[in-house]
């Protein structure tokens, strides 16, 4: 896995929207930062870094760099309970 995106995944789940500024805007500087295509193991590690919400779009960025590397990244259907960015993922792979 490359550096960049391990120090992205070494921060956690995004945080959410109360979270500061300044956090959030390191946290999309540091997504900024990983080239692209991402391999396949650094796409099942991103996955696992949606936070509770959007973030203020850094999600959707999130999303859209998981989608440059091989999919499907999720291989089964997300439960129910599932966050909204794992559901995404599965439909968009499927083409829903």
């Amino acid at each position: 896995m490359r550096p960049e995106v391990r120090a992205f995944v070494a921060d956690g789940p995004l945080p959410g929207w109360d979270a500061s500024e300044e956090e959030i805007d390191r946290r999309a500087r540091r997504l900024d930062a990983i080239p692209k295509p991402v391999t396949g193991e650094e796409t099942r590690a991103l996955v696992l870094c949606f936070g509770p919400d959007d973030c203020y779009g850094v999600a959707w960025t999130l999303l859209h760099l998981i989608e440059t590397g091989p999919n499907p990244v999720l291989t089964s259907q997300p439960a129910p309970t599932a966050d909204e960015w794992h559901r995404r993922l599965y439909d968009r792979a499927l083409g829903l």
